[in-house]
């Protein structure tokens, strides 16, 4: 079932932090039309592909994305109207070879990501099937992901001395997506309200999560256990657990880590992982420790890996071959997969792929900077890994996943969880 695109279009528009981004449209010869809006992260790893900004320090601080959209508006529409294609990975390949960097630097990684997200909802409108359903590995696959709200913000999402970046709810307990989206808005009023109680402030951190200018890590916590058990749910794995993400990089210095107003070694990190799985209902820690800290890694899953969900983000980065090789080291028990630290659909689906034949878990994820585009929600679905995380259960960008995700339980009728 060919395409034929006749055009392809893209342009400067603001993300949620308030930097320039991309949004791409492309259109076919049969009428098909896919629109896509482009993420941006602030905790990036090392091995990322290159998100392409303009220097221009006249503009946006030098973040403008006119180049990127020149490409995307230039080459890449040359390259995309010269020929009929049958399916989403021969766009992408397509793609990558005219980029022919290793970490699609030279065209964008921007604008490669924007058009496939945008080639995978015009292959799924060709089709006549939803997204979800056009992004299954197999009949049958989808799942109706378990979300992850991020309800307290710290580290490169906001200001303040907090370390640890995320402080995320997950409702493993809930029955449907509506009712995980309903126990994630209830324990975030709850918790606004215990802050506002104590006189800590409710502003809001990059993702929607509240950045009360708490540096206590276990403060944190006890906070989200009494506002999981205030807004009437048990906290832990039968009804709201907790999950973190460090982002470990961002006080990783010079071989040790600086956090809570000490400097700790490798090995003192994972006892206190190991100690704080002990005694709060943490289901799951996302780059607990640096990407470059990979005897650490190991250490960590050996330690904690049998009961606690070890996530990898940086030291993956969404590629197929990284994730592979951290398999065969023994490294972590699951993968984040972002979209556009990879840059293509279908290199993202390998990623997933890779996780699922090694016994790996996998949790899509939104990045700090978003739009309304609710492409992971259908991702996370059709995909069938079980997770997601997409920000606070607030603000339009990280709300309208949320929403798409209960759309579509209307109609896949998916099972829910892990």
């Amino acid at each position: 079932m060919s395409i034929q695109i006749t055009d392809v279009q893209a342009q400067e528009i603001l993300d949620s932090r308030g930097d320039p981004t991309l949004a791409v449209t492309v259109s076919t010869e049969t009428g098909e039309v896919g629109h896509a809006g482009v993420p941006s992260g602030a905790s990036t790893g090392a091995g990322e592909a290159v998100e392409l900004r303009d220097g221009n320090m006249h503009r946006y601080g030098g973040r403008g994305v006119l180049t990127a959209a020149s490409h995307v508006n230039g080459e890449l529409r040359d390259l995309l109207r010269s020929r009929t294609f049958n399916a989403q990975h021969e766009v992408d390949e397509a793609m990558i070879v005219l980029d022919w960097t290793a970490d699609k630097s030279r065209l964008g990684a921007n604008a490669i990501v924007g058009i496939s997200m945008a080639v995978a909802r015009v292959f799924a409108a060709h089709r006549g099937e939803p997204l979800w359903r056009s992004l299954q590995p197999g009949p049958g696959a989808a799942r109706m992901p378990v979300p992850h709200f991020n309800v307290v913000n710290g580290g490169a999402h906001a200001a303040g001395g907090l370390d640890f970046q995320e402080f995320m709810i997950a409702p493993l307990g809930a029955r449907d997506e509506r009712e995980a989206v309903r126990a994630g808005a209830e324990v975030y009023r709850a918790l606004r309200a215990r802050l506002a109680e104590a006189g800590l402030g409710t502003g809001l951190g990059d993702e929607g999560g509240f950045a009360p200018g708490i540096d206590g890590v276990e403060q944190v916590l006890d906070l989200l256990v009494a506002s999981i058990t205030a807004a009437g749910y048990a906290p832990g794995r039968e009804g709201v657990a907790i999950a973190l993400d460090p982002a470990a990089n961002g006080f990783y210095r010079d071989g040790s880590y600086h956090v809570a107003g000490k400097e700790l070694s490798s090995g003192q990190m994972v006892d206190w992982y190991a100690d704080l799985t002990s005694r709060y209902p943490i289901w799951s820690i996302e780059d607990g420790l640096a990407e470059d800290d990979r005897s650490g890694w190991v250490a960590l899953t050996e330690r904690i890996g049998d009961r606690i969900q070890v996530v990898g983000d940086d030291i993956f980065v969404t590629d197929p071959a990284v994730i592979a090789k951290a398999i065969g080291d023994g490294i972590g028990n699951a993968a984040l997969i972002k979209l556009n630290q990879i840059g293509t659909v279908t290199e993202t689906l390998e990623a997933i792929s890779v996780c699922r034949e090694a016994g790996y878990a996998q949790l899509v994820s939104h990045r700090s900077g978003e739009t309304t585009d609710d492409f992971i929600a259908d991702l996370a679905t059709g995909s069938g890994c079980g997770q997601i995380k997409a920000g606070a259960p607030a603000r339009g960008e990280r709300v309208a996943k949320y929403n798409r995700l209960m759309q579509i339980e209307a109609e896949a009728r998916a099972p829910y969880g892990i």
